[in-house]
């Protein structure tokens, strides 16, 4: 089943109905329909064939709800770009898929022009904004006016979706290429998992170019509700949302929780708010938090979901009851959940099989949520996929009711404040400074993010070098929120016999005085 399946089946039965509420902008899904066959010709007579990839930079918005919807509507393929990115990573990402199309908003117009000159295979750039068009790019709302709506190019379930770019352990992202049966089989579960009931109104606060956020998007139009949009997550900007369009669901990562309810706004309108589930994931919510969350708004379900780009990108649920003061007691916070709907999950040792409950061993995945590959790494697409079994690279252990607890993730990846930063990027960068011996970057704890990214630097004989001028080359390479926010200046590096680097000696100081504090 395609993406475009449910626009058309709400289109046949609620075309009145309210699809996409964007400040004073409201979309029925008739409107919402006609916009999208129309950018769908629009990019048809543009040249898109099908397979075809067309990027988008852009803030949250109605029209990246067309975008996504349109792309695939037309036979075309996604490539949602990451607004954090810096330049050179954003061009690899349109290069490395060969988008040819490129969308953005008025805040990434002149950024889009910039990456548009290096990006080899983009031949045209259309504005996404309320503005006339910069010069040398098309009017999305001319192209949708001067365009006749076309017919669904009905692509079939196993054609790609999508090539949807994650961090690269290699100093490149990878993309991971989602087929249309993936998105749909991983989106159907927040239906079985009780998410998302008749009258739903999902506020997209996390980033609508990530994949956790374009999971919800996808089980909200199967089950024909509305989205409220707000440009980004701001604790006002989201409160202001929550009351103006009678929100009911949202996702948000425990970072965005905990500064939400500890905003002063959130409780003058504690009695206007309709809020009844809240998903979050990235990382397991603190109980301080989440007793801070449930009096600022209270009634609300909680659920805790886990997963990654590669399972388009559910694996596990820890449900509405063990966020309750009995599911609490029974020690199952802390738990990543168990496997969802039509998803096996496995602890396993490193050569495969399954270990005893309540041993560490690697999370593997299998089910028709786990990714067609990485698009042009088929090396790493072989490593990764063994069996039909998506090898996750996190440590876990599980417990004897199926309930999967993460203890390290293998990989060495870092979460900081939702978004993954794979440490070897950015000793990558490191490595590359003229004044540098050897590095190390590791996860520390860090009360605001979860994790803060920490560079431990060994400079060579005779160079100096301080942390801000560390922090400025890594971010003339890579996104801000993968920089080191501290670097540590040491002699040398602990190493194992084989010569690698004890990553898990570098953190121990780090951890052991957080669990101290605790």
């Amino acid at each position: 089943m395609s993406m475009t399946q449910s626009l058309k089946r709400s289109l046949q039965q609620t075309p009145d109905a309210i699809v996409a509420r964007e400040g004073e902008r409201h979309l029925s899904f008739s409107q919402f329909g006609d916009r999208v066959a129309r950018l769908a010709g629009a990019l048809r007579k543009l040249g898109v064939k099908r397979g075809d990839r067309v990027a988008m930079l852009s803030l949250n918005s109605t029209r990246y709800l067309e975008y996504f919807l349109a792309v695939p509507w037309a036979g075309g393929a996604l490539n949602p770009c990451n607004i954090r990115w810096s330049v050179k990573e954003v061009t690899y990402s349109l290069d490395d898929s060969q988008s040819t199309v490129l969308i953005v908003d008025d805040a990434h117009a002149a950024v889009g022009a910039e990456i548009a000159a290096l990006a080899k295979t983009v031949r045209t750039v259309i504005h996404a904004g309320d503005g006339p068009a910069p010069a040398g790019m098309l009017s999305y709302e001319a192209l949708i006016t001067g365009t006749d709506p076309v017919e669904d190019a009905g692509l079939a379930p196993s054609d790609m979706a999508g090539i949807f770019y994650t961090g690269g352990t290699t100093g490149f992202p990878k993309g991971v290429v989602l087929s249309h049966l993936n998105l749909w089989a991983s989106s159907m579960c927040y239906l079985l998992e009780g998410m998302f009931p008749e009258g739903v109104v999902y506020l997209h606060a996390a980033p609508m170019f990530h994949l956790a956020d374009l999971g919800m998007t996808v089980a909200v139009f199967l089950r024909g509700g509305t989205h409220a949009i707000v440009p980004g997550f701001t604790p006002q900007g989201v409160t202001d949302a929550l009351v103006a369009h009678g929100v009911t669901d949202m996702l948000l990562v425990p970072t965005m929780i905990q500064m939400l309810a500890d905003h002063p706004g959130i409780a003058p309108v504690r009695d206007r708010l309709r809020v009844k589930r809240l998903v979050y994931g990235a990382s397991p919510i603190s109980e301080a938090v989440l007793e801070r969350a449930m009096v600022a708004m209270p009634g609300v379900q909680f659920m805790q979901v886990y997963g990654m780009t590669e399972l388009s990108p559910l694996a596990t649920c820890n449900g509405f009851y063990n966020h309750s003061p009995e599911g609490r007691a029974a020690g199952k916070l802390r738990a990543a959940g168990r496997a969802t709907f039509g998803v096996e999950v496995r602890i396993v040792d490193p050569e495969g099989r399954e270990v005893p409950r309540g041993t560490v061993g690697e999370v593997i995945v299998r089910g028709p949520n786990v990714m067609q590959g990485y698009w042009n790494l088929p090396e790493q697409t072989v490593a990764a996929l063994r069996d039909g079994w998506m090898h996750t690279g996190d440590g876990a252990w599980m417990d004897a009711d199926g309930y999967v607890f993460i203890a390290d993730r293998l990989k060495d990846m870092i979460i900081s404040g939702g978004e993954n930063v794979y440490s070897t990027e950015v000793e990558n960068v490191l490595a590359q400074h003229p004044a540098v011996a050897a590095c190390a970057v590791i996860g520390v704890p860090s009360e605001r993010w979860g994790e803060a990214v920490h560079a431990v630097v060994v400079l060579k004989p005779g160079q100096a070098a301080t942390a801000d001028e560390l922090r400025a080359h890594c971010k003339a390479f890579i996104a801000g929120y993968k920089c080191p926010a501290q670097v540590e200046f040491r002699e040398g590096l602990p190493l194992s016999g084989a010569g690698k680097i004890l990553k898990t000696e570098l953190r121990k100081p780090y951890w052991e005085r957080k669990g101290e504090n605790n």
